[in-house]
């Protein structure tokens, strides 16, 4: 009986071992569970799964997480609302095949499956996808997955999940956002597709039932509301229709990158982050909303959301403010109604209504539409004039020449503009809004013109360009007093009257105004001859008299260099005084480096290196190649602007100081610039050089590498150092790629180049001026392979020192942002 009882428990303890080790670490079957403190890990060591404690609750949580990533990252909880208050816990498979979750001596279920089919063999397994799937082991189909946590998602959206609608199962994958960082319980935040609308779908996040964000409706390469979205090189989108789902998938291009999609309660947004392995941080690649265009209606209903405009709302076409009182507020929520009623006649109908175009933006709401995907854009223009209520017309599919029909009725919703996107949206208005009548007669005209014959049309021509050169020689643009014919010969270029430029810029309308300095703001208008420009006009409490005013005209008048700004002219009347510019269609760097993700994306590697170059030209023209040696003084991105092919031009010449023959430096006692971009000699003792200048470029080429702004950067570490302290500390320790801009991660393919770059910035930038390169070598520097000499620390290399030495002496009223110009009285 002895031996009896020993061979019994011998084969019970083997035939355990054995099924011990007969399964992965990965999975678990009926025979194993995972109790508080013990995990599974996939396959790959990608994911684990094991109980958890969030944030400074002491509840326990079954959760998936990445395994190798230090700063522990929860992907999905299965008791998300059912915590567990102590270390009792336990997953397993029960007697019915489903997974469940249990505690208290295992007599109370906080969680199940729930499954109404039973398995024969089931297998609970961790995936390398981060997918915990419960199937049976004699399904030869290793996918057909009785459970899987990709069907229930938490807050977060990884590669190859699914989000949306299976319809056969009434099954609606959605994210929702944890309530708080130590409660995984769904809060009131939710990003998720409506059900019903199928192909023309859209993504909403919402907060309750209130929307607050939506990615616009699918068009074939991606969600309208992002033009970033649609040509990241990050990830691979994909939407599928079909009868039994519909549903939204990425999948990351480069398995080493690691991105996901959460839901942020706190802020109420969506964000795409990406794990750097550099600083061991996520970083937002994108999120949404972040500008006022992104919150859903902000225009309200009919109107659209231009965000580069200083008034970001604009009716559209045939529409006027529903509430011209609120509009004039700034208060668009109202939005905007007709301005005439739509004429519902028959297509052939001389006063039928017809269709403007309205390009590069983000769809309407698709809520109220109706969709076709087999009708051509000629059938959808005919089936929207058959309905009185449609409202707008465009394509499904923007690929190719466009497909499909969807037709909006009644108000469209949530417009904006999406800079570089082909989205195009065909709105119904009165035939009186399209001026045909006025076309008409413009044909009539030239018809007429034509048949005067050739001799009348010379006549016409040659009267114009006698006209033309009359006004350039008596100056019809500027008044011929004494006193500007006198002002005019010490400027040396025209002298433009009040009436013409205020004339050119609609009286100085808010819709004109390009931006605005610390001596006033500038306004685009355009001339009698149609020449576009921008007008600076000084304002009356600026601290830019007429001694700066003059210098600001007479230096950029001598100066003639293709990366300066052109000064076309001047205005001084009484107390006005304005200086005329070639207008910049793209503005200043700045919103391209530090604006918004849609702008810093745009400017590839490419591009930004060939900024660098032309600002190093500009300066060495200014500093050694120009008739004057010319210090500018208040350098930085807002005063480098782009023009059509976002070449640089240096701008804002009313700071700068010009040198004769020999003299390199001066001293003052007026200190002007902008916190962030001056040199340490020149804030704190008055000195200024051309190697403050040089200064400043430093600054600028490190921002424009890395996308940061030097003078709001916040690194989180114990140094704490400044923004050129932080990349200095970079390059010493062998890791200068840390600093570049996220933006920039698929634009570059010269890391060497990029390297250089941050390399010099920091060699531009050094505590002593007798260390700093002129532009000069900073030119030949940049464009060599030579080895460069190693920068030593950096002016302002810590927060603390630089500001309190800052601060001791410039006094706090005179600091600003490095949006406008600064003027502070310092002692020598």
């Amino acid at each position: 009986m002895r031996m009896l009882f020993r061979l019994m428990l011998i084969t019970v303890v083997s035939i355990f071992i054995l099924q011990t080790v007969s399964f992965a670490a990965d999975s678990i079957s009926p025979f194993l569970n995972i109790s508080d403190g013990r995990t599974l890990v996939s396959e790959e060591g990608i994911f684990e799964l094991g109980f958890f404690s969030p944030g400074t609750s002491t509840n326990r949580y079954l959760g998936i997480w990445y395994k190798k990533i230090p700063v522990r990252t929860v992907i999905w909880v299965a008791n998300r609302c059912s915590p567990i208050h102590d270390f009792s816990g336990l997953l397993t498979i029960n007697s019915t095949g489903n997974l469940a979750v249990l505690n208290q001596n295992k007599s109370v279920v906080v969680w199940s499956t729930n499954l109404s089919k039973q398995a024969k063999k089931p297998i609970v397994q961790l995936l390398d996808s981060g997918n915990l799937v419960l199937r049976d082991e004699e399904d030869k189909n290793s996918e057909s997955y009785l459970w899987q946590s990709f069907d229930y998602p938490a807050d977060t959206l990884l590669p190859g999940m699914k989000l949306g609608w299976d319809i056969r199962r009434g099954l609606n994958r959605r994210l929702s956002a944890w309530k708080n960082w130590d409660d995984p319980c769904p809060g009131d935040l939710s990003f998720g597709f409506d059900v019903g609308l199928g192909i023309y779908s859209e993504v909403y996040l919402r907060k309750g039932v209130t929307t607050i964000y939506r990615t616009g409706p699918w068009n074939g390469i991606g969600f309208s509301s992002s033009q970033e979205e649609m040509t990241n090189r990050l990830y691979d989108r994909h939407f599928v229709y079909n009868s039994n789902e519909f549903y939204y998938m990425y999948n990351l291009k480069n398995n080493s990158v690691i991105s996901i999609v959460v839901l942020n309660q706190t802020n109420s947004v969506n964000q795409r982050l990406t794990w750097s392995a550099g600083d061991q941080s996520w970083r937002s690649y994108v999120s949404a909303p972040k500008a006022d265009c992104d919150y859903y209606g902000y225009c309200g209903a009919n109107g659209n959301c231009i965000i580069s405009e200083t008034a970001v709302c604009k009716c559209l076409k045939g529409f006027k403010p529903k509430s011209q009182q609120k509009w004039d507020l700034r208060d668009w929520s109202d939005g905007c109604i007709r301005k005439n009623p739509l004429n519902c006649h028959n297509k052939k109908d001389k006063d039928a209504d017809g269709f403007v175009k309205l390009d590069s933006i983000k769809m309407p709401d698709s809520r109220n539409t109706w969709f076709n995907d087999s009708m051509n854009l000629k059938e959808c223009r005919v089936k929207c004039l058959s309905n009185c209520s449609c409202a707008a017309y465009s394509n499904l599919d923007i690929r190719g020449h466009g497909k499909g029909c969807c037709i909006w009725f009644d108000g469209l919703m949530d417009i904006s503009q999406i800079a570089g996107s082909e989205q195009e949206l065909y709105i119904r208005i009165p035939a009186s809004e399209l001026g045909q009548a006025k076309i008409t007669r413009k044909l009539r005209a030239i018809i007429v013109l034509a048949v005067l014959g050739a001799l009348s049309g010379l006549l016409l021509v040659g009267y114009y360009f006698c006209k033309k050169t009359m006004r350039e020689k008596t100056g019809k643009n500027y008044r011929a007093t004494p006193e500007n014919r006198a002002n005019e010969e010490e400027f040396d270029l025209p002298l433009f009257d009040m009436a013409t430029l205020s004339a050119a810029t609609d009286n100085f309308s808010v819709d004109n105004k390009l931006g605005e300095g610390g001596f006033g703001p500038v306004y685009r208008g355009t001339l009698e001859d149609g020449q576009e420009i921008a007008v600076k006009r000084l304002s009356l409490s600026s601290r830019q008299g007429t001694n700066e005013f003059k210098n600001e005209v007479i230096l950029i008048a001598k100066l003639q260099h293709r990366n300066l700004v052109k000064l076309l002219g001047c205005c001084i009347q009484e107390e006005e005084k304005l200086l005329v510019y070639e207008y910049m269609p793209n503005k200043s760097l700045e919103s391209f480096i530090v604006g918004n993700q849609v702008q810093s994306k745009l400017l590839e590697w490419k591009k930004r290196f060939e900024i660098i170059c032309g600002i190093a030209r500009g300066l060495q023209y200014l500093h050694q190649d120009s008739r004057l040696r010319i210090v500018h003084r208040d350098l930085k991105l807002s005063n480098i602007l782009l023009d059509n092919e976002r070449n640089p031009k240096i701008s804002d010449f009313g700071m700068a100081k010009s040198f004769g023959g020999d003299q390199i430096e001066g001293n003052t006692n007026r200190v002007v610039g902008t916190y962030g971009y001056m040199a340490p000699e020149y804030a704190f003792s008055g000195l200024f050089s051309i190697k403050s200048d040089v200064f400043s470029f430093g600054v600028m080429v490190l921002e424009i590498v890395s996308g940061k702004r030097s003078i709001s950067f916040h690194h989180e570490n114990k140094e704490g150092h400044t923004f050129i302290g932080h990349a200095w500390t970079l390059l010493k320790e062998g890791r200068p790629f840390e600093l570049i801009d996220a933006h920039l991660m698929d634009s570059y393919d010269n890391l060497w180049e990029v390297s250089r770059c941050i390399h010099v910035g920091l060699l531009c930038v050094q505590q002593r001026p007798v260390d700093r390169p002129n532009m000069s070598s900073v030119i030949i520097m940049l464009g060599s392979d030579n080895d460069l000499p190693q920068p030593n620390p950096p002016g302002y290399f810590m927060d603390s020192n630089s500001q309190e030495r800052y601060h001791s002496s410039i006094k706090p009223e005179s600091l600003s942002e490095n949006t406008m110009t600064i003027t502070a009285f310092v002692g020598r």
